[in-house]
Formats: C-alpha cells, structure tokens, sequence
C-alpha cells in the first residue's frame, strides 16, 4: 500500500481539519494501517502530505458507503503504488457516484475551510462550471458535491478559461446523459420478464459502481490516445 507522499506540509491537527475529522481518526487510521505514516520532523514531529490528506478522504468516502475496516483494507491494498493525490481524488470521485447524493449544505467559510484555501469570486464560478457547488438560498451558503470538492480545488490552478471549463461540462453532460439512457434500456430489457422495480433497483446497485469505472478507464485511455495524436500530428 505505498504511495508517493510527496511533500509534507501539515500536522496531524491541520490533516484532521482539512479532511473534517478528528485526530483521534487520523490515528485510529494509522495504527490499522490505512494511512501510510508520517514524516518525522525537528521535535518528532509528523508532518503530512496532500497524498495523505486524498487518501484520508477516500476511507472516509468508503465508510460512509457502508464498507467496513476489513474491506476498505482490501480496497485501498488493490490499488497501484505510487499514485498521486489527484489519483486518489478521482477515486473518491468515483466511490461517491455510487451515492444517490453527496450533497451537502455549508458557510463560505467551512467551503474554504474544506478546500484549504480561500476562494475568491473567480474561483467560486469555476467550481460552479465544473459542477462542485451551487449556490444555496441563504447568505453566504453553498451546496457543495462533495466528492467533486477535492479535485474541483485542485483544477482550480489548472490555466484553463471559464467558458472552456463550462463547453467542457457541457460535452461530458451530454455524452454521459446519453450513456446512462442506454444503459438504463439495456438494464430495463434483463428485467423485463420480472417486471419488478426491486429488480432493477438491485440489478442498479450492482452494476453502477462497475459501469462507473469502466467508462472513467475507458475515457482516460481515449483522452490520452487523442492527446497522444494531437502531440504527434504537431
């Protein structure tokens, strides 16, 4: 379960902050062995990074999905070593589509707080683009997706136009609307003989996880095909 921790900037106090849990959790994670340790600094002090802090997100993004110790130990031993915090993100992504909603309703200042930075009008309407928040109906209050939140922060630096960022969306609203009508006919026609709402509910529940993460494998590996072709016809 080694990973590339990269550079450690935060104590276990400001880890359990930015990831909204206590440092009893923190610790509790580590000694099961979920979190890789710390970088020992001046004064033994551990000192953590944002690998840490992603990873710390995806068990509790497990866990809130019901899964228990043993098995989020087993998840997190399949995945390959080495990989970054926006890996880990994306995979947290994935494990809270599987939520009908990971909504949830908050200040501008626990937003930031959440993001570990501050965000500005600009940065506010980018994460609105990409789908990560919405305003709410009160003063200062936000509906934030959370397991967009991570990975909408970090593209936030990425040097992209909002109105590129907002065609973006558009295009993947579009393709995946039309991906999800067709596989929802393909679910509707295996349990047609059933007629049964229980039926496709249960069939739902045990392909989503699955078909979410073959069509992310699938547009990664056709994004960097295109990118590959774009490079060489250049």
């Amino acid at each position: 379960m080694a990973a590339d921790i990269g550079e450690p900037t935060l104590t276990v106090d400001e880890l359990a902050a930015r990831a909204g849990v206590t440092v009893r959790t923190v610790r509790f994670y580590s000694t099961k062995g979920l979190l890789p340790p710390p970088v020992i600094g001046p004064r033994r002090v551990g000192h953590y990074s944002q690998e840490h802090l992603a990873r710390l997100a995806l068990i509790e993004e497990l866990q809130q999905q019901g899964m228990t110790l043993a098995g989020i130990e087993r998840y997190l031993q399949q995945l390959p070593d080495g990989l970054s915090a926006q890996d880990l993100a994306i995979h947290r992504a994935v494990v809270a589509s599987w939520a009908p909603d990971a909504a949830e309703e908050m200040s501008g200042a626990e937003l930031e707080r959440r993001a570990g930075r501050s965000l500005g009008r600009e940065d506010l309407d980018r994460l609105a683009a990409m789908g990560v928040l919405r305003e709410a109906a009160g003063p200062d209050a936000y509906r934030v997706d959370l397991g967009l939140l991570r990975l909408g922060v970090q593209l936030l630096d990425v040097p992209m136009a909002h109105e590129t960022i907002l065609a973006a969306r558009n295009v993947m609203v579009k393709h995946t609307r039309a991906a999800a009508h067709e596989l929802s006919v393909l679910f509707r026609d295996e349990v047609a003989e059933h007629e049964s709402v229980e039926a496709v509910r249960d069939l739902s529940a045990h392909m989503q996880p699955l078909v979410v993460q073959a069509l992310l494998t699938t547009f990664q590996r056709s994004l960097n095909g295109e990118v590959r072709e774009w490079l060489n016809s250049s």
